[in-house]
């Protein structure tokens, strides 16, 4: 169990972690979201013990992650894929971590079939696509066995079928009872991966739920409508406050009205509806929704 009390961090002027707890518990992957800027790496790295926190602490099973001796046999991490000697093969890195752990040779073979580099355990690291240093690097993560399991940005380079590789065996450590805390900004992933969320925004506390939960906040519901009179449509359903979103020559996407209203509107004014089906606010867009004041880098910001 990971538990995050009142943590805070400040560089210089900048105060990057403000007061933030939370609990990542076993048997579930935990999403830990936020904007750029959110504070999500560097309360990772405090998590580790990389960072000293300005106040407060975080603690891995009850104990500063720091104090431990021989830490991949407690905690697994990818922080950064790049952070590896170019000049290594993937079976020297991993060896060297063995040792230094008191982790038998074996586990460096396990590790590199589970992640699929055993063909190129040999090969320098430094030629390695971004996909395969990622592969590597959570081949590191696994290389202890650990029962804690913390992964920043893990799919970054990884095609659509290392994807589904990554998602999967999440879910398969997690089953395992296992702490497992993965901090991504593809919101299609966190939906389709996790259990529940940590959600954070210039460093603040924002959420703290289920994915479920999380997404039914947003409020904008989206209704879906074919109708082979769209154009009058849309002139009925805009005075009454809703936006309409033209997607075809018969085919509406309205917000702020619900579907019930909008039959009546239609029915109202004898305009005839093929479909008329509301859609709930994805993760994704619950997440835009939520975080829009707590971000800090915009495109398009003038501030």
């Amino acid at each position: 169990m990971i538990e995050v009390n009142g943590l805070s961090k400040r560089f210089g002027d900048v105060l990057a972690v403000n007061e933030l707890t939370f609990t990542v518990r076993p048997g579930n992957v935990t999403g830990f979201l936020g904007p750029n800027g959110a504070g999500k790496s560097t309360t990772l790295r405090m998590i580790l013990g990389l960072n000293r926190p300005t106040a407060g602490t975080a603690t891995i099973d009850g104990s500063p992650f720091a104090h431990r001796q021989a830490g991949l046999h407690h905690v697994g991490a990818l922080l950064d894929a790049g952070d590896v000697h170019p000049g290594r093969s993937a079976a020297a890195h991993l060896s060297a971590l063995a040792r230094s752990n008191g982790l038998p040779r074996r586990r460096v073979r396990e590790v590199l079939e589970e992640v699929g580099l055993a063909g190129a355990a040999r090969r320098r690291v430094g030629g390695f696509s971004l996909g395969m240093r990622q592969r590597l690097g959570i081949a590191t993560a696994l290389l202890g066995d650990p029962p804690v399991l913390l992964f920043d940005e893990p799919v970054n380079g990884l095609d659509p079928e290392g994807v589904r590789w990554v998602r999967d065996l999440f879910k398969r450590l997690a089953a395992e009872g296992r702490t497992v805390l993965v901090s991504s900004h593809l919101m299609s992933e966190m939906e389709n991966t996790a259990d529940h969320l940590v959600v954070i925004g210039r460093g603040e506390l924002i959420a703290e739920e289920t994915v479920t939960a999380f997404a039914a906040r947003g409020t904008r519901t989206r209704v879906t409508v074919r109708t082979p009179d769209a154009v009058r449509l849309a002139g009925v359903l805009t005075p009454e406050g809703a936006g309409v979103r033209t997607d075809g020559a018969e085919s509406l996407t309205v917000t702020g009205l619900t579907a019930a209203r909008i039959g009546e509107l239609a029915f109202e004014h004898r305009i005839m509806l093929r479909e008329l089906a509301s859609r709930s606010a994805s993760l994704e867009e619950a997440f835009m929704e939520l975080t829009a004041d707590r971000a800090d880098y915009l495109a398009g910001d003038r501030r």
